[in-house]
């Protein structure tokens, strides 16, 4: 019976094209793959093309996070508490968790002050930073140098996706959200503002998105009754400093990656890359480390064979996949195609834009099937023309089944 329905199929395939715009069927810079549930090819053009795929990079970030950790993994934060007890030091290790918003800093605060009071620890004379599971000049390929939230470098402690949003009003500067106290980061980046809000990254200096989660921390511990000094030092952990909490944060990976997938998160993406990378190729996580992983395990996964990442969440136009490599992706990405996007009814989809680069990847639902389809175009296009595209495919598959039937 499927293969009476692929038949079918087939003999459209062809055809299914004419229905797309003559720029798109003709351009050498396009490609198209349309599969069955069980991998069978629908429809296809250029699939075996390399092209820039953009931000679809993300479904590969999130294929190698859930197959490693599971959907139900939680990110970690270890605090320890170094020399005179009644004056001591708090030393935060991160390991990258990506998902650090003031509302979890909240958290993890009251639940360390908890952790402190049973030692009736009642000041903390500095806060100590142990950032090493990153390297200290970690630059991704594609990331830019402009204060825009896309462009937050990663961290090994972060707060709010190393971003701050600020505002002034009648010559002072404020944090424009409720959830927020301003820091003294905070402030220094909200100098010249002029009565507006602005969210901005934190910059290009590692240490200052590293230093405004210090500071945030330390305003949210003081509110729980906890005196903090204000001086802030980096400095690994000593092997034998007794622990003395750990917080895992409120959101499993599964709750991470949606808001990845819907936003187009760079941040996230790329923190989870370095994460990987750093369990796989040891501390600390670098770009060169991460293009060698990603290398290794997508051809040790998926058979690839050419294909070029640089980073996880597909800034760089360096990055280079073919469609027919997007779509066996997709055959492996099916058990967590829940946390896509349904970008067009009946359509869950993961988009991805750079200036002249357009691509839209994920699965078309028909009678409770899901098709794999792949979109890449690299040429200027016009808006959302890529989801007309796969509108048209859509359209294509329901006609095949009204005419088979």
């Amino acid at each position: 019976m499927y293969g009476l329905m692929l038949t079918s199929f087939q003999s459209q395939a062809e055809s299914s094209l004419s229905f797309l715009n003559s720029n798109f069927i003709n351009s050498p810079y396009s490609s198209l793959l349309l599969q069955t549930e069980v991998g069978e090819v629908l429809a296809q053009k250029n699939a075996e093309t390399f092209l820039i795929p953009a931000s679809t990079t993300k479904l590969i970030t999130a294929f190698l996070a859930l197959n490693h950790w599971g959907e139900n993994y939680r990110f970690k934060t270890k605090f320890y508490l170094e020399g005179n007890l009644d004056h001591p030091t708090l030393v935060i290790k991160g390991y990258g968790d990506p998902f650090l918003l003031s509302e979890e800093i909240k958290l993890m605060s009251k639940r360390l002050v908890l952790s402190l009071k049973e030692k009736d620890i009642k000041k903390i004379s500095s806060i100590q930073l142990d950032t090493h599971y990153y390297s200290s000049d970690l630059r991704l390929p594609g990331t830019g140098r402009s204060n825009n939230p896309y462009d937050a470098i990663p961290s090994a402690l972060t707060a709010n996706f190393n971003t701050v949003f600020i505002q002034e009003k009648e010559g002072k500067i404020q944090s424009a959200e409720q959830q927020t106290p301003l820091t003294p980061t905070a402030h220094s980046l909200g100098l010249g503002l002029k009565n507006q809000s602005l969210r901005v990254n934190t910059g290009s200096n590692i240490r200052t998105g590293e230093r405004n989660f210090a500071e945030l921390l330390r305003a949210f511990l003081q509110k729980e009754g906890l005196k903090v000094g204000e001086k802030v030092i980096w400095s690994p952990v000593q092997h034998e400093t007794p622990l003395l909490y750990t917080h895992y944060n409120s959101k499993t990976l599964a709750e991470v990656i949606r808001p990845m997938m819907k936003y187009s998160t760079n941040f996230i993406a790329n923190q989870l890359a370095l994460n990987l990378t750093a369990e796989a190729k040891g501390l600390p996580a670098s770009s060169k480390k991460l293009a060698l992983f990603y290398q290794q395990q997508l051809y040790s996964l998926l058979g690839w064979q050419g294909a070029i990442l640089e980073e996880g969440a597909g800034l760089s136009r360096d990055n280079k996949l073919t469609a027919k490599q997007l779509a066996r992706l997709l055959e492996h990405f099916k058990p967590w195609k829940h946390l896509l996007p349904e970008i067009e009814k009946n359509i869950f989809a993961k988009s991805g834009t750079l200036i002249g680069v357009s691509t839209l990847a994920g699965y078309i639902k028909n009678k409770e099937k899901y098709y794999p389809f792949v979109i890449m175009i690299n040429k200027k296009t016009p808006h959302h023309y890529r989801n007309k595209l796969a509108n048209q495919l859509k359209e294509f598959i329901q006609s095949a089944i009204v005419k088979k039937h």
